[in-house]
């Protein structure tokens, strides 16, 4: 027992360098090299002066930290919603709560762009109700974790529909809605991270408030009744939770896909289903993947960049794929 704990413990110790890394090698490679010493005086002393200084604090650090918080989000929302509706192939993107915040989203790029201060209510509010309707088509004596995929997929699609419609009623402002509609992190500053931090702080506080909730709830619905859960009020909550966090994702980072799929799943198997230890394990490493990810999207084709939604399919398509035979098999 005691020899398990240490593992966990030394895996989110592991978890927490892989993010400072993640967030420096971020910071330090781009079209200009910053090296590792500017970063460290510039953060911790503010004393640098010159280009470098405005490249940390102007461009990258802001766009990293939203990164972070982004991939937290995300990953987090992912582990939940894979718990509560005891799905491993559920995450928000997926099931299509990312398309009902990305349907408020887009309306208010395309239809009433003065009101794009608003995103990110009108993104939850999307979310919550994309979760609901798929709760309900779910539902038939209790939730099916295959119902809950087909109506996810149904769901988004239909949400897609909509989200189309609305592109070709109004193509003159379509170049503004692709970013958001691939998932994409390109000019994120300041402002940004103002949004989603409290989102995210919030969120992710319930997450931990609700991890004692989500062990018991993993035990099944009778066990948990029978230890005293009050199940379909902590489903209830716990999927606010988990759609508060994907839908302050969203509207900073658009459609973002398969973060809350490969997460979650590769921090279960380095520290177990135990979400007390589960959801601080994926915030972190979501940081982390997404983060060294838009590096990756940033650089690779430079000085052209790619959105990082285009990264994150390419690796959570195949994930995706492998969880489903697997699942099958």
């Amino acid at each position: 027992m005691l020899n398990k704990s240490i593992r966990r413990v030394s895996m989110l110790i592991l978890f927490t360098a892989a993010a400072m890394a993640a967030c420096l090698f971020s910071i330090s490679t781009g079209a200009v090299m910053v090296p590792l010493r500017d970063i460290v005086n510039s953060i911790l002393q503010y004393d640098l002066s010159g280009m470098h200084r405005d490249i940390i604090w102007n461009i990258r650090l802001p766009r990293t930290l939203v990164a972070m918080v982004v991939g937290a989000n995300l990953a987090v929302s992912g582990a939940l919603l894979q718990g509560v509706m005891r799905n491993p192939l559920a995450d928000p993107h997926i099931i299509g709560v990312s398309s009902g915040a990305g349907l408020f989203g887009i309306f208010l790029l395309v239809v009433v762009p003065q009101y794009d201060y608003l995103l990110t209510p009108a993104a939850f509010v999307g979310a919550t109700l994309a979760a609901f309707i798929i709760y309900l088509l779910a539902w038939k004596d209790g939730v099916s974790p295959l119902r809950i995929v087909l109506a996810g997929v149904a769901v988004s699609a239909f949400l897609g529909a909509g989200i189309s419609a609305m592109l070709t009623f109004y193509s003159d402002r379509v170049h503004g809605a692709l970013i958001f509609m691939v998932g994409g992190l390109a000019a994120k500053s300041w402002p940004d991270l103002a949004i989603i931090l409290p989102y995210s702080i919030i969120g992710l506080g319930l997450a931990m408030m609700f991890s004692k909730q989500m062990n018991i709830m993993m035990l099944g619905d009778v066990n948990a009744r029978n230890l005293g859960t009050r199940v379909e009020l902590s489903r209830l909550l716990i999927t606010a939770t988990a759609t508060l966090l994907a839908a302050s994702a969203v509207s900073i980072a658009g459609l973002l896909g398969f973060v809350g799929l490969v997460i979650p799943h590769i921090a279960k198997l380095l520290v177990g289903s135990d979400y007390r230890m589960l959801i601080p394990s994926s915030a972190l490493l979501g940081a982390a993947v997404l983060t060294f990810c838009d590096t990756l999207a940033r650089i690779m084709f430079s000085p052209i960049e790619l959105p990082v939604g285009i990264i994150m399919g390419a690796i959570g398509a195949p994930f995706f794929l492998y969880l489903l035979r697997r699942k099958r098999a």
